[in-house]
């Protein structure tokens, strides 16, 4: 069946359809990643997008219950080049056409997807209307994309948090861990014990692998709803606070914010990811922004200015934090060697720091997984300090 995509600039796509029939509105980004699709297509940090592949060939590994990052499809539409219909992986169960369709998310292929990526790079990102089903005309189509609320200011986290407190106890058996070199190699994790440090993370739309990477590192991880209160946090008495990624516009969750300035006044050990990073600076008092088209792949290179070196990074958010805006205790720590802005920070005062892209990857290099063991080594330094005051 034929699909067509609409851009709000009028900017028609006719393709083929795959996935589920339907007619959808979204924001469209595009991702450069050459692999890892179907992480890509559950993190929930893509909530509300269509996302467009830069890579030409999509779903030839088909789709395996091991490699998603959360409990289904997030994205509202994916747009590729040339769909796969024969899958070559042993570890597949199903092909991501039929994948999509039984999650109800459509998807249009045979589309020049590089000159929609260029397009975006030049005007920016843009609202669109996806129909798969053959009901919609071009002038319905551009209503529906000119017309559509948005995500700036909506709050996105209600949609993808966890409904209640919950001990994150799977996915450590199996998962790799570093070599001495910091290099990831095939291994199995050590679940910690019950008297390790206990971390609670926030679940802002956080990714599966975020959660493996804290377990792997010896610390056990409590994960608690988007709303929850400083007061609920501090009565689990934990040893350090964990900010996970997350969909949308910062501005949309300003209890996050008034939680996090709570918490971040208790001196406890913190580290953000993405939108943790972002509220991270808001509850500084900063202030945040939409990028252009944003960045969203696996090779994006960024300065770490402490190290004075770069890492090549996974990046998933349309947000950057102001760093006109940070007071005088927040130092810029990491920067995007693309077009400048602040890719992670640390307080001179308190035990915390963040990072705007993914150190946990899945998919994307794992240059920066050591972030974790910095982590891990500030909460369990704390806590020996605690034990020896005790």
């Amino acid at each position: 069946m034929s699909a067509r995509l609409v851009l709000q600039d009028g900017t028609v796509f006719e393709g083929e359809a795959f996935g589920a029939p339907a007619t959808v509105v979204g924001e469209v980004v595009f991702n450069t990643s050459l692999t890892g699709y179907q992480e890509v297509i559950t993190d929930p940090s893509y909530r509300g997008q269509m996302v467009c592949m830069t890579a030409p060939h999509i779903g030839n590994t088909g789709v395996n219950a091991e490699d998603v990052e959360s409990d289904r499809p997030q994205v509202t539409a994916f747009i590729v080049r040339e769909i796969s219909q024969t899958v070559s992986n042993w570890r597949a169960n199903e092909t991501l056409a039929g994948y999509l369709a039984r999650h109800s998310i459509p998807g249009i292929s045979g589309i020049d997807t590089r000159a929609l990526t260029r397009h975006l790079r030049t005007v920016g990102v843009l609202h669109a209307a996806l129909s798969t089903d053959g009901s919609r005309s071009v002038e319905e189509l551009l209503h529906l994309a000119r017309t559509w609320e948005g995500l700036d200011g909506r709050d996105l986290v209600q949609e993808v948090t966890c409904g209640e407190v919950y001990n994150w106890g799977a996915g450590t058996a199996g998962e790799w861990t570093p070599v001495p070199a910091g290099a990831p190699a095939p291994g199995a994790a050590t679940s910690p014990r019950p008297d390790a440090p206990l971390v609670v993370a926030y679940d802002f739309g956080i990714k599966h692998n975020i959660l493996r990477r804290l377990t792997s590192h010896g610390l056990r991880v409590v994960v608690a709803p988007a709303q929850t209160t400083a007061e609920e946090v501090l009565a689990l008495r934990p040893d350090g606070i964990f900010l996970s990624n997350g969909p949308g516009d910062p501005a949309g969750v300003p209890y996050a914010a008034a939680a996090v300035r709570d918490l971040l006044a208790s001196g406890l050990p913190t580290f953000g990811i993405c939108l943790g990073h972002q509220i991270i600076g808001l509850a500084l008092g900063a202030a945040t922004y939409k990028l252009k088209f944003g960045h969203h792949g696996g090779n994006q290179p960024v300065s770490d200015i402490d190290s004075t070196n770069v890492q090549i990074t996974a990046q998933n958010h349309n947000y950057a934090v102001d760093e006109a805006t940070l007071p005088a205790n927040a130092v810029v720590t990491h920067r995007n060697l693309n077009d400048g802005t602040v890719e992670g920070l640390r307080l001179t005062d308190r035990p915390v720091f963040c990072v705007q892209y993914h150190p946990e990857a899945s998919p994307g290099p794992h240059d920066a997984d050591l972030l974790f063991a910095r982590f891990a080594a500030m909460v369990k330094e704390q806590l020996v300090q605690k034990r020896k005051t005790a």
